[in-house]
């Protein structure tokens, strides 16, 4: 594990940095304040620190506080050395940010467990953030598919329709659905569904831009949000995904399933500025067209469905259906 050292006494630090090498640890030196908070600036691997309470530039109970003052995450496990054994001494050191405090001359056993229990803080303090990272990714992503969940990627049309109201951009929306996919799951069984699900969310996610958002609404209903993206773009973008589905089938357990997708587009450029509910209730009005015109399919949003969803946008609340 690496270690910072910061002492600007040369026999003190020769004899710490001897001990450290021995205990298998990888040591940074610094001979003062600021340069140790540069090192930790530079590595952020560094995350133990045995510090000396009097050094130039800056000094240990000053690098602490630095320390504390910035960023919170990668935690960075602090020991203070120092000759200064005050009861009042260690209290400010401690309160400045130090994690544990050690009177000069330390013993060697005594460092090298304390250091070790910082560690172990540093060990517990990677898991919760794993285990915080986990519960965020899980609330906003959809447990079989791994695409963005209903409330994530409607949050996120909702962003993209606030950016390009500001910089005069277009949006594009997608909605789609797999066709005849209740022969499928009765056909074939639900984990061959899911399996397909699942094939569908990959070869869509594939299908756009590493900054498009691609998200399943719930079922067999995906929605994709391209930004900077014009309405003929974005039809075309959805008939390249319509052949994706179609020329190939899902392979589960060694046998083909064919399936396909229909997908209506509605954009901002064919509509003006538009709240996210607006544009959804377009895509889905020319996605309904697409199914009824043969599936396997892609059309753009029309004049008159437009104009429909304005009349509903006056005449009700500004919400989307409940998930």
């Amino acid at each position: 594990m690496k270690i910072l050292l910061a002492d600007d006494e040369p026999i003190a630090r020769t004899m710490l940095e001897h001990w450290l090498v021995g205990w298998g640890y990888e040591v940074t030196l610094a001979r003062d304040g600021e340069a140790a908070l540069q090192a930790l600036k530079d590595d952020p691997e560094l995350r133990l620190l045995v510090v000396d309470w009097v050094m130039p530039k800056k000094d240990g109970i000053e690098v602490c506080k630095a320390i504390r003052n910035g960023p919170q995450e990668p935690y960075v496990y602090v020991v203070l050395l120092t000759a200064k054994d005050d009861k009042s001494d260690i209290i400010a050191g401690l309160d400045a940010g130090a994690d544990d405090y050690l009177v000069k001359p330390c013993n060697p056993l005594e460092l090298k467990v304390r250091l070790r229990a910082g560690r172990r803080v540093i060990e517990l303090q990677e898991q919760l953030v794993k285990a915080r990272e986990s519960l965020r990714f899980e609330a906003m992503h959809d447990s079989l598919t791994g695409l963005l969940n209903r409330g994530a990627v409607l949050e996120q049309l909702t962003k993209e329709l606030l950016r390009a109201s500001r910089h005069g951009a277009p949006v594009a929306l997608l909605m789609g659905d797999l066709d005849h996919f209740k022969t499928i799951n009765d056909t074939h069984g639900h984990v061959a569904g899911d399996a397909v699900l699942r094939e569908t969310a990959r070869r869509l996610k594939a299908g756009v831009r590493a900054y498009d958002s691609v998200g399943r609404l719930g079922g067999e209903e995906f929605i994709a949000v391209l930004p900077e993206c014009d309405a003929k773009t974005g039809l075309a973008v959805a008939q390249r995904l319509c052949r994706s589905l179609a020329e190939s089938p899902t392979t589960v357990g060694g046998k083909p399933i064919a399936q396909s997708i229909s997908i209506g587009v509605a954009a901002t450029d064919q509509y003006g500025p538009a709240r996210a509910e607006e544009l959804v209730r377009a895509a889905d009005a020319a996605l309904y067209r697409a199914k009824h015109a043969g599936r396997s399919r892609a059309l753009l949003a029309i004049d008159k469905e437009f104009e429909a969803v304005k009349e509903i946008s006056q005449t009700i609340p500004a919400s989307l259906p409940a998930e």
